[in-house]
This record gives C-alpha cells, sequence and structure tokens, in this order.
C-alpha cells in the first residue's frame, strides 16, 4: 500500500487499506478476493488505489472484460477528481497538469496505459494504438513508461479491432 499512495499522491482510508491487505491476503480465493475489492470499493469510492487493486485483480485473474471495465472506471474517478474531462480523446497537453507525479492526474495516465495494454491483450489493436497516441501526445515526457507499450504494439499482429 505504501507505494500505491507514493505513486498516487493520497491514500485510502485505513478501513479500506484494510480491506485492499485482506483481498491481497486471500488472492487465491477468487471469489472472496473479488467480494473484499468491491467492498473496500464501497467503502470508498474516491480512493484511486481501489480501482488499481481492481484492474489490476482482474487482469492478473485473466478476466480482461473486467479489468477493461475496472480500468475505465479508474479513468472517471480520476478524472472527476482532478476536473478534466474522462474522455481520453478529448484531453489535450493543457487539460490538466501532467508532469506531477502524484495525484488524479497521473493515476489517470497510469490507468490509461494499462487500459491501452489491456486492449492490445484483447485485440483490439487499434484502439490500444489510439490510446497510446494520445499517451504520447498528453504526457511527452513518458512519466508512466507507456513507451513499453508502445513497443509490445508495435510488435503485435492485427487482431479484432
Amino acid at each position: 500500500m505504501e507505494n500505491l499512495r507514493a505513486l498516487f499522491g493520497g491514500e485510502a482510508p485505513s478501513d479500506t487499506s484494510a480491506l485492499l491487505e485482506q483481498a491481497v491476503q486471500s488472492y487465491a480465493d477468487t471469489g472472496e478476493a473479488e467480494r473484499l475489492l468491491w467492498q473496500a470499493h464501497r467503502a470508498s469510492p474516491d480512493a484511486l488505489p481501489v480501482y488499481f487493486s481492481l484492474y489490476k485483480f482482474y487482469f492478473y485473474k485473466g478476466d480482461l472484460e473486467n479489468a477493461g471495465l475496472s480500468a475505465r472506471m479508474a479513468l472517471l474517478a480520476a478524472a472527476r477528481q482532478g476536473a478534466f474531462d474522462a474522455d481520453w480523446r478529448e484531453l489535450t497537453a493543457a487539460s490538466a497538469d501532467w508532469t506531477k507525479y502524484d495525484g488524479p492526474a497521473h493515476f489517470y495516465l497510469f490507468s490509461l496505459k494499462a487500459l491501452a495494454f489491456i486492449r492490445l491483450r484483447q485485440g483490439a489493436r487499434a484502439e490500444a494504438q489510439a490510446i497510446l497516441d494520445k499517451l504520447a501526445e498528453i504526457d511527452s515526457s513518458d512519466s508512466v513508461g507507456a513507451s513499453v507499450i508502445r513497443s509490445m504494439a508495435a510488435g503485435a499482429t492485427d487482431g479484432p479491432a
């Protein structure tokens, strides 16, 4: 949890952090871990680390559909907190201070990178590439490392869009 706070500039309330920790401990029991994650979400719907935990959980469980949905929920929450447009297609370099390494704008960038990777894994190469192009535009310093996903996308074979 400590590195999540450092990455996203803030922390979840202690009861929510405890639920996230319990979910990690229950990872092998998918149903229980999922229940705890959603309980954490209900307890703290504005806590960005909860969204991170949700999309990582689903991704590692191989549930790309729910990983993508969770990443999109993360984008909505971060945009609401950062007071910028939630639709990545509408964002520009001036939409937020993308250079700050903490807070909702950075979390948005990080979650958008995750969504690009998820979409790439789902075979939606065109959408993944569009997201990566947007990340290159608004995060020109590559603070979230989207160039790694961009390299993967360049080597990917065409799949369903």
